[in-house]
């Protein structure tokens, strides 16, 4: 009589690890970067919360402009780590453009350049979604 408690048990483990697994799986297809761009949150198509943080991951050596519902956002606004080459950037208070993250879509504009070298410039856009 033990065993079924046990074995009713781990079936309710194994469904609990499936749903789990499919309700924070990815959605939609892959996105696909050039590079110099090794990444961008939050991604292109998501959903976040009001103290969302865009960030840009950039090969080193390389500068940025970023444009947040079509402003240019000040580069004295923008934190940057030259050593991983990640560019941050949120609303806040007493900012130039935004103060806060409102509901409905942003759209986000990068424009890179590298800082050496031979010339490579490029663009990214995506759209997401503040809850």
């Amino acid at each position: 009589m033990q065993y079924r408690w046990i074995y009713a048990g781990l079936g309710l483990a194994v469904v609990a690890v499936i749903a789990l697994g499919v309700a924070f799986s990815p959605e939609g297809e892959p996105i696909e970067l050039s590079p110099p761009l090794e990444a961008v949150s939050p991604r292109p198509g998501d959903a976040v919360l009001r103290q969302a943080v865009i960030e840009v991951d950039l090969e080193v050596g390389y500068g940025l402009k970023m444009y947040v519902d079509g402003f240019l956002v000040p580069e004295d606004e923008v934190t940057f780590v030259e050593g991983t080459g990640v560019y941050r950037w949120a609303p806040r208070p007493g900012g130039a453009y935004l103060t806060e993250w409102t509901p409905g879509e942003h759209r986000v504009r990068i424009e890179w350049i590298r800082l050496y070298g031979l010339p490579d410039a490029g663009s990214f856009e995506w759209v997401f979604r503040v809850q």
